[in-house]
């Protein structure tokens, strides 16, 4: 039986990320919608790229999450998201819709969390490989033999697959330790602080001797270097508070039932709609030019049997 494939988009991720690739975009009415556009794009990509037998889309909710009752100061130095990029938030989702792809969302759980839980229910499944859409770094610790990352790396305009080996590549450590190195380092971005002094060089250095954070506490008189000792004596909490929130949740409340994330063929009618009313006038083209191909297909096909 051939693999099929589960594709799931970290909506959140890719929103931003084509917000901040694209310049200013507005329709004739001024509306702004670089971040749509450049949505619609990735969503073209995937389906005529990857060709996914099942696809979803998860985007973060309004409601806080675990995290920031677990540490008060998550996220906190984050600026307010841009009024514009705001504005496009229920623009994207109509679009997700009108290319009939369900969008999975559970209050007080990241996109992050419902990626992650079903990412792991999926690995249980014979014959399905997934990719997980996103150009987030922290979801490298979701990474398998049966589960790869799908990074935009120029923009949106370029993509390349991240399993295993890129990881350890990237990092110098394995998908499985992503958390422990968060722990030891930090993250700027979501405002945890890790161990105050330990950078990424030591970190990796550490967990390749230790394991993981807890190998690395229960080993502390092996550690020769008095001061890098000291450090992480003083920074013990923080570690494995850090640590903590670093970790993608693999239990959120939600259940992948493939046959509801069918990548069947979406109304194109309803999409060329939707482009048309946001005058993007190349994307009405290419759908367009594909309804023209499929029709002289359907056409040549029905002249074969006469």
């Amino acid at each position: 039986m051939d693999q099929e494939k589960l594709v799931l988009v970290d909506g959140n991720a890719i929103l931003h990320r084509a917000y901040h690739a694209l310049p200013e975009l507005t329709t004739r009415n001024g509306e702004m919608v670089n971040a749509v556009y450049g949505f619609s794009l990735m969503i073209l990509k995937i389906i005529e790229e990857l060709n996914p037998q099942y696809l979803a889309v998860s985007f973060d909710t309004a409601s806080p999450n675990f995290r920031h009752q677990e540490f008060v100061g998550y996220k906190a130095n984050r600026p307010k998201m841009d009024l514009e990029l705001a504005n496009q938030i229920d623009r994207v989702h109509e679009l997700v819709r009108a290319f009939n792809i369900p969008i999975l969302e559970v209050d007080g759980y990241e996109a992050d969390d419902v990626i992650g839980t079903l990412a792991k229910q999926a690995e249980k499944e014979k014959n399905l490989e997934v990719l997980i859409v996103t150009g987030d770094k922290d979801l490298m610790q979701l990474v398998s033999d049966k589960v790869k990352l799908y990074m935009p790396t120029r923009g949106l305009s370029e993509a390349s697959e991240v399993g295993v080996k890129e990881v350890e590549e990237k990092l110098q450590i394995s998908p499985q330790k992503v958390v422990d190195y968060k722990g030891l380092v930090g993250d700027q971005s979501d405002n945890y602080p890790g161990v105050p002094g330990i950078g990424p060089k030591t970190a990796t250095d550490l967990l390749e001797k230790f394991g993981s954070i807890e190998g690395i506490y229960e080993n502390l008189d092996q550690i020769q270097s008095k001061n890098i000792k000291e450090k992480l004596e003083q920074g013990k909490e923080s570690a494995f508070i850090s640590k903590k929130l670093a970790r993608i949740s693999i239990e959120a409340p939600v259940k992948l039932h493939l046959q509801k994330c069918l990548a069947s063929d979406y109304d194109k009618k309803k999409v060329l709609a939707l482009f048309k009313e946001l005058n993007f006038r190349s994307l009405v083209a290419r759908i367009s030019g594909e309804e023209k191909k499929e029709d002289e297909k359907k056409e040549g096909d029905q002249q074969k049997l006469f």
